[in-house]
């Protein structure tokens, strides 16, 4: 079976997704692990970045093995590299450094919650760059419904006197997954010309070395001490990154914007599950409640007739 033909088929699709949002909502429990086996505190923002370009540049070596297994070329190819950087700048650099950031100021299942809004802000930007992905009232009642399930979320915290609706990491997150959504986009449109594998394997490469490039200057290229468990942990988190991403930028590819972003609302369902277990973080009621109204959101916004779920595969 071709990718295209597995990627447009529903049993494609519903595995890829799942596998995608099941991974990256691990990815929160095992950051903040991560973050108390290596001692990294909050306020040690070039550690939280030397990590993070770790795990992508590690990321990034795995795809292209995977390539090499393939015996697809790895060679730079002549026109891709504004794409590569742009993909690269968004989706390494920018979100992930608001994601690490943020995270180590939040609990893992405030930040599954609000990964939930990558959908509304893909949603958001598809209205603009693709015709047939206009916004409707359906959408925008999503639309709607999904961000006051943020604002429960954020007015949870008036109790604890804080000024803001939402804290300083809870802000930091929400930048993330807009610049998540902005990456997948481009990835979407540049997976017209060039494999995707292609792709995610150099812009993860070039954003991970980019990390390590900015923090190594202030800590060095190895303040940290790993152990079989905290390697386990980073190899787990980079493999997130190489399979979550080929999984769903595939899936993106191949099928219209609107009919696929309904399966996001899985990741802050497996986030918020996968850190109660793992952190041992309390389910408070506005967690819930925010949680609900944010899946109920992405089902909203992606509701669509059969008519309208046309694939955009490539002939």
């Amino acid at each position: 079976m071709t990718a295209a033909r597995f990627f447009t088929h529903p049993l494609g699709i519903l595995a890829a997704s799942i596998g995608a949002t099941l991974l990256w909502g691990s990815s929160y429990p095992f950051l903040k692990l991560s973050y108390q086996s290596l001692q990294i505190g909050t306020s040690d923002t070039y550690e939280q970045l030397l990590f993070a370009g770790y795990r992508f540049t590690l990321a990034g070596l795995l795809i292209m093995v995977y390539m090499l297994i393939r015996r697809e070329p790895l060679a730079y190819r002549p026109g891709s590299g504004m794409l590569l950087i742009r993909i690269a700048l968004l989706q390494t650099v920018l979100q992930y450094t608001f994601f690490y950031a943020g995270m180590s100021l939040s609990e893992g299942i405030v930040g599954s919650v609000i990964a939930g809004t990558i959908s509304f802000f893909q949603i958001s930007l598809a209205h603009i760059l693709y015709p047939d992905d206009r916004m409707d009232r359906t959408k925008l009642l999503g639309l709607l419904v999904g961000f006051a399930g943020l604002l429960v979320l954020g007015l949870s915290n008036q109790g604890t006197g804080r000024s803001w609706i939402f804290s300083y990491g809870e802000l930091l997150l929400i930048a993330s997954a807009f610049f998540s959504a902005c990456a997948n986009l481009i990835s979407r449109k540049g997976a017209g010309t060039y494999s995707v594998s292609y792709l995610n394997g150099w812009q993860m490469l070039l954003g991970g070395i980019t990390l390590m490039a900015v923090s190594a200057w202030r800590v060095g290229l190895a303040p940290f001490v790993f152990d079989w468990r905290s390697s386990l942990m980073l190899l787990h988190l980079a493999v997130v990154s190489a399979v979550g991403f080929m999984l769903w930028n595939n899936v993106m590819k191949y099928n219209n914007v609107g009919s696929v972003s309904m399966y996001l609302f899985l990741i802050p369902v497996f986030g918020v599950t996968q850190s109660a277990l793992l952190l041992s973080e309390k389910l408070h009621a506005a967690v819930f409640v925010s949680l609900l109204m944010v899946c109920s959101g992405i089902v909203i916004v992606n509701r669509r007739k059969k008519a309208g779920m046309m694939t955009v595969a490539q002939k």
